[in-house]
Protein backbone atom coordinates (compact mmCIF):
# COMPACT_ATOMS: atom_id res chain seq x y z
CA UNK A 1 0.00 0.00 0.00
CA UNK A 2 1.24 3.68 -0.71
CA UNK A 3 2.09 5.56 2.28
CA UNK A 4 2.69 9.65 1.13
CA UNK A 5 4.42 11.92 4.07
CA UNK A 6 4.60 15.44 3.68
CA UNK A 7 7.10 17.66 5.52
CA UNK A 8 9.12 20.90 5.74
CA UNK A 9 6.32 23.45 6.87
CA UNK A 10 6.52 25.89 10.09
CA UNK A 11 6.24 29.38 10.23
CA UNK A 12 8.41 31.91 7.83
CA UNK A 13 8.24 35.66 7.60
CA UNK A 14 6.53 37.51 4.38
CA UNK A 15 8.63 37.21 1.62
CA UNK A 16 10.71 33.98 2.51
CA UNK A 17 11.00 30.62 1.17
CA UNK A 18 9.66 27.04 1.73
CA UNK A 19 10.47 23.84 0.59
CA UNK A 20 8.21 21.00 1.35
CA UNK A 21 8.86 17.17 0.61
CA UNK A 22 6.67 14.50 -0.07
CA UNK A 23 7.97 11.51 0.24
CA UNK A 24 6.23 8.00 -1.13
CA UNK A 25 6.80 4.50 0.69
CA UNK A 26 5.47 1.51 0.06
CA UNK A 27 5.16 0.00 -3.92
CA UNK A 28 5.77 2.96 -5.35
CA UNK A 29 5.84 4.66 -9.08
CA UNK A 30 7.73 7.51 -9.73
CA UNK A 31 6.71 8.21 -12.82
CA UNK A 32 2.58 8.53 -11.59
CA UNK A 33 1.05 12.38 -11.17
CA UNK A 34 1.78 13.91 -8.09
CA UNK A 35 0.03 17.07 -7.25
CA UNK A 36 -0.27 19.57 -4.16
CA UNK A 37 -2.99 20.71 -2.41
CA UNK A 38 -3.83 23.35 0.15
CA UNK A 39 -6.48 24.25 3.09
CA UNK A 40 -7.01 26.84 5.34
CA UNK A 41 -9.63 26.61 8.02
CA UNK A 42 -13.31 26.75 6.51
CA UNK A 43 -11.82 26.41 3.76
CA UNK A 44 -12.51 23.98 0.51
CA UNK A 45 -9.13 22.34 -0.30
CA UNK A 46 -7.90 23.82 -3.22
CA UNK A 47 -5.24 23.12 -5.98
CA UNK A 48 -1.95 24.32 -5.73
CA UNK A 49 0.33 22.26 -8.09
CA UNK A 50 0.92 19.32 -9.85
CA UNK A 51 3.13 17.08 -12.58
CA UNK A 52 2.07 15.13 -14.88
CA UNK A 53 2.87 11.15 -16.26
CA UNK A 54 6.91 10.76 -16.06
CA UNK A 55 7.10 14.74 -15.21
CA UNK A 56 6.48 16.12 -18.43
CA UNK A 57 4.30 18.56 -18.14
CA UNK A 58 3.58 20.60 -14.99
CA UNK A 59 0.53 22.51 -13.76
CA UNK A 60 -0.05 25.83 -11.59
CA UNK A 61 -2.85 27.61 -9.65
CA UNK A 62 -2.97 31.28 -10.79
CA UNK A 63 -2.24 32.57 -7.58
CA UNK A 64 0.67 30.49 -7.16
CA UNK A 65 2.36 30.79 -10.97
CA UNK A 66 5.38 32.74 -10.46
CA UNK A 67 6.39 31.76 -7.10
CA UNK A 68 5.56 28.03 -6.57
CA UNK A 69 7.76 25.50 -8.23
CA UNK A 70 6.51 22.12 -8.36
CA UNK A 71 9.46 19.04 -8.71
CA UNK A 72 10.87 15.51 -8.66
CA UNK A 73 13.56 13.29 -10.20
CA UNK A 74 12.41 10.54 -12.20
CA UNK A 75 14.71 8.26 -9.88
CA UNK A 76 13.26 8.97 -6.84
CA UNK A 77 9.96 8.63 -5.29
CA UNK A 78 9.94 12.24 -3.60
CA UNK A 79 8.32 15.09 -4.88
CA UNK A 80 8.89 19.30 -3.90
CA UNK A 81 7.41 21.92 -3.72
CA UNK A 82 9.39 24.97 -3.66
CA UNK A 83 7.95 28.56 -2.63
CA UNK A 84 8.87 31.75 -2.87
CA UNK A 85 7.80 35.10 -1.93
CA UNK A 86 5.32 34.00 0.67
CA UNK A 87 2.21 35.57 1.84
CA UNK A 88 -0.12 36.14 4.32
CA UNK A 89 -2.32 34.48 2.11
CA UNK A 90 -0.39 31.18 1.48
CA UNK A 91 -1.07 30.47 5.07
CA UNK A 92 -2.94 26.59 5.32
CA UNK A 93 -2.16 22.59 5.64
CA UNK A 94 -0.19 21.62 2.50
CA UNK A 95 -1.20 18.38 1.34
CA UNK A 96 0.78 15.95 -1.38
CA UNK A 97 -1.30 13.38 -3.59
CA UNK A 98 -0.43 10.74 -5.90
CA UNK A 99 -3.21 9.18 -8.78
CA UNK A 100 -2.93 5.43 -10.62
CA UNK A 101 -4.85 6.63 -13.46
CA UNK A 102 -6.31 9.09 -16.04
CA UNK A 103 -5.21 12.48 -16.59
CA UNK A 104 -7.24 15.53 -14.60
CA UNK A 105 -4.36 16.75 -12.58
CA UNK A 106 -6.42 19.67 -11.19
CA UNK A 107 -9.21 18.08 -9.42
CA UNK A 108 -9.08 16.92 -5.69
CA UNK A 109 -11.10 13.61 -6.86
CA UNK A 110 -8.42 12.50 -9.20
CA UNK A 111 -5.99 11.25 -6.92
CA UNK A 112 -5.79 7.94 -4.92
CA UNK A 113 -3.53 8.37 -1.94
CA UNK A 114 -3.05 11.49 0.35
CA UNK A 115 -0.62 12.38 2.68
CA UNK A 116 -1.63 13.96 6.28
CA UNK A 117 -0.74 17.64 5.59
CA UNK A 118 1.89 19.77 6.91
CA UNK A 119 1.20 23.19 7.99
CA UNK A 120 2.57 26.25 6.57
CA UNK A 121 2.04 29.98 8.49
CA UNK A 122 2.85 33.26 6.92
CA UNK A 123 3.29 36.10 9.22
CA UNK A 124 3.78 39.53 8.02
Amino acid sequence: QVQLVESGGGLVQAGGSLRLSCAASGRTFSSNPAGWFRQAPGKEREFVAATGWSGGSTFYADSVKGRFTISGGSAKNTIYLQMTNLKPEDTAVYYCAAALSGYAYTQVNFYDFWGQGTQVTVSS
